[in-house]
């Protein structure tokens, strides 16, 4: 299968604040960053429908990479995760 990503992705150990009123807010592991999104694993947690807008802030042990809440679209689900874009 060709790649079609445009984004070079990261191995990351950040943790994902995510968020929606159907669920609150959760924190769960980042898998992988790039410019355009993240792979985020949800664990226990359900996943949001494909297409779910959620508010997402990103943290860093050194400390948190946006202060405020990033909206995000869940593109895809596969291996325990969601796959979420920025939205632009």
């Amino acid at each position: 299968m060709e790649e079609q990503r445009r984004f070079a992705r990261a191995q990351s150990g950040a943790l994902v604040e995510m968020q929606h009123p159907s669920f609150g807010i959760i924190e769960i592991k980042a898998r992988d960053l790039s410019d355009g999104g993240i792979f985020a694993l949800m664990g226990n947690y359900q996943p949001p429908p494909i297409g779910t807008t959620v508010m997402v802030r990103i943290k860093r042990y050194t400390g948190v990479i946006n202060q405020l809440p990033v909206p995000m679209r869940v593109v895809h689900q596969q291996q325990g995760g969601v796959g979420l874009a920025f939205v632009r």
